[in-house]
């Protein structure tokens, strides 16, 4: 039986490919680049290459606030200060909210049955201020934000350290729900927990990483929780 549910944040709860986009445009348009298709998805693949090399623990998290911005900026021959795209661009993240379509509906129904919490590898914060935004902390037990504990997902230290903070703790009745393979998924089976992937784009999974279940929308996860409990 499943009491206890760890959700991811981005992607999973909050769509943060929208909140990206327009952070990063309005970011460009400030330094005076043209913010086209090409560049914003450019961008889009080197923030991510940088997420999963934090998670592998090589770089920090300050590196990777700047290196993103270097490397795109490098890649377009623009003398702009990373440090200052850094800058703008968390300010104007931290800026509203946008739901993954059930997420909220899907928290309100489960929140009184469940022990909900959010666990996410984003900047503390611009992840208070869009779970503040987003009204989330009604529906939470807890939340944990790996540049306030001090450990990433999936790292078992991160895991380590959520359940030494839940007194009802039992990893054999925990769950962790989230859309990527390399930190949520890693991070459960790390911790011992059962995974839910989140995979709405029915991507391939080729990374050799398997999640206990997958769901292509939120609202698969109740009738998943029916069907174990």
């Amino acid at each position: 039986m499943v009491n206890t549910i760890l959700f991811d944040l981005d992607n999973t709860l909050l769509d943060f490919n929208q909140a990206e986009s327009i952070a990063l445009t309005q970011t460009l348009l400030q330094l005076g680049i043209h913010p086209n298709e090409a560049v914003i998805r450019r961008y889009s693949e080197l923030n991510l290459a940088q997420w999963k090399l934090l998670e592998q623990g090589k770089l920090s998290r300050s590196e990777v606030k700047t290196r993103r911005y270097r490397l795109l900026f490098d890649e377009l021959g623009v003398a702009c200060s990373a440090e200052k795209a850094a800058e703008i661009y968390e300010s104007l993240l931290e800026v509203g909210h946008y739901f993954i379509d059930g997420a909220e509906a899907l928290l309100r129904d489960l929140s009184p049955h469940y022990h909900l919490y959010i666990v996410t590898n984003g900047t503390a914060i611009v992840q208070r201020s869009r779970i503040k935004s987003a009204g989330l902390e009604k529906y939470m037990e807890g939340i944990f934000i790996s540049e306030e504990i001090g450990f990433n997902k999936p790292g078992s230290d991160f895991f380590d350290y959520c359940f030494a903070q839940i007194p009802h703790a039992r990893r054999s009745a925990a769950m962790i729900v989230g859309d990527s393979l390399t930190s949520d998924i890693q991070g459960g089976i790390n911790a011992g927990i059962q995974t839910v992937w989140f995979n709405p784009a029915r991507l391939p999974n080729d990374s050799g990483i398997l999640p206990d279940y997958e769901i292509y929308a939120l609202e698969e996860l109740s009738s998943l929780l029916d069907a174990y409990d």
